[in-house]
């Protein structure tokens, strides 16, 4: 067994963890950025789910794939909006205004979906997005073909984790986000808006969460099915905290849980010892639980996490 496993760790296998970590990535980091303002944004699975929707609508329409992925952002900007109008204007707790959200969202997207399309025999595809090779990395041996020959979302989600730890921790619109994420009060004090930033987190977040659902339906998938997204969201919520909050720990949790997939697809594909599909669906996510209650112990969550902010109250 154990030499099956080492003999499935080639240069695809590495290639196609980038693929599979992609969407995490950009959620997750959507994610981390929202819970670091102080919002808990539970609305995630919906918000990639109907992202997927639109992104890939407007793809198939416009046969222009990079508006598929500009309707996502907005799609997901706009159901982060949303949230901020419940979580922050109205103080609307937030475990309800993330699970109404999601609720809504899906319900939108499958509803958007039929009326557009309708129920075809055979679903709709769009041509997704190729590989792109970066000239002179991309000869680089192993990791020429591993990094530097993917698709354009995929260097796209490769950056936000490096740019988020930046804007976080490197500019001053991070130092305030970081203040009202861990004293409102202080901020607010200090004459930081907090409303401000907590909503500009929030869109922030959406559209990474859009962009992340989108790539699964115009770059992965080439397609949109009502199970596309299959937990993602929820996994990603439990990759910010197994990070700690922090962009690249949060990272090597998205690449550990996307090494943990393409392997168990893998051994799915050589499956010698006829193991029912199953077990091998669910090895991530009882991995993500593994983890989760390992780390979660320790975790070390921003001050004001689920905590509204009135400005009125003292």
């Amino acid at each position: 067994m154990v030499e099956t496993i080492l003999h499935m760790l080639d240069i695809g296998f590495f290639a196609a963890l980038l693929r599979i970590a992609t969407p995490l990535l950009l959620a997750t980091m959507g994610e981390l950025i929202a819970e670091r303002s102080g919002v808990l944004n539970l609305g995630i699975e919906g918000t990639m789910l109907l992202g997927a929707m639109t992104g890939f609508t407007a793809a198939y329409f416009s046969g222009n794939l990079w508006l598929g992925v500009v309707a996502a952002l907005a799609t997901g900007a706009l159901v982060g909006f949303l949230m901020a109008l419940l979580t922050v204007v109205l103080g609307v707790s937030q475990h309800v205004s993330g699970i109404g959200t999601t609720l809504l969202t899906t319900g939108l997207a499958f509803f958007l979906y039929r009326m557009i399309f309708g129920q075809p025999a055979v679903p709709p595809n769009v041509v997704a997005f190729a590989p792109v090779s970066v000239p002179l990395l991309s000869a680089i041996p192993i990791i020429g073909p591993i990094f530097f020959n993917q698709a354009a979302i995929t260097y796209l989600a490769l950056l936000s984790v490096p740019l988020t730890w930046l804007a976080l921790h490197r500019t001053r619109w991070g130092l305030n986000l970081r203040t009202v994420g861990e004293n409102p009060r202080a901020a607010d004090t200090a004459g930081v808006s907090v409303w401000s930033m907590r909503i500009q987190a929030l869109v922030l977040s959406g559209a990474l969460m859009g962009l992340g659902g989108a790539y699964l339906t115009i770059s992965q998938f080439n397609a949109f099915t009502f199970g596309v997204i299959s937990g993602r969201g929820w996994v990603c919520i439990a990759l910010v905290v197994f990070g700690q909050w922090l962009p690249w720990r949060c990272a090597a949790g998205v690449l550990l849980f996307a090494m943990i997939e393409a392997l168990q697809l893998r051994l799915q594909a050589n499956n010698t010892l006829n193991i029912p599909y199953e077990v091998f669906l669910m090895l991530p996510f009882v991995m993500t639980i593994l983890a989760m209650a390992l780390v979660s112990r320790n975790a070390n969550a921003p001050a004001s996490l689920l905590i509204p902010f009135r400005k009125e109250e003292r």
